[in-house]
């Protein structure tokens, strides 16, 4: 069962962080001319948003999942 309440503390401290970070900036590099040793690539970033349900969700289903784990330990 210890197990379990661990997975229910990651997902409560995985959805707070979700609920303060709004957007997460991800780089992507892509290849664009390859000509033997000639190389050229391009960087492009990328916002990605984290949806505020979805923060939501994580807390309250990492602390059903605690107390589930509590009242059976």
């Amino acid at each position: 069962m210890r197990n379990v309440m661990w997975v229910g503390v990651i997902l409560v401290v995985l959805g707070i962080a979700g609920l303060v970070i709004q957007n997460v900036k991800v780089t992507e590099t892509k290849r664009v001319v390859d000509l033997g040793p000639v190389q050229v690539n391009s960087e492009e970033q990328h916002n990605l948003p984290i949806p505020t349900i979805a923060g939501i969700v994580a807390v309250v289903a990492g602390l059903g999942i605690v107390f589930a784990a509590r009242r059976r330990a």
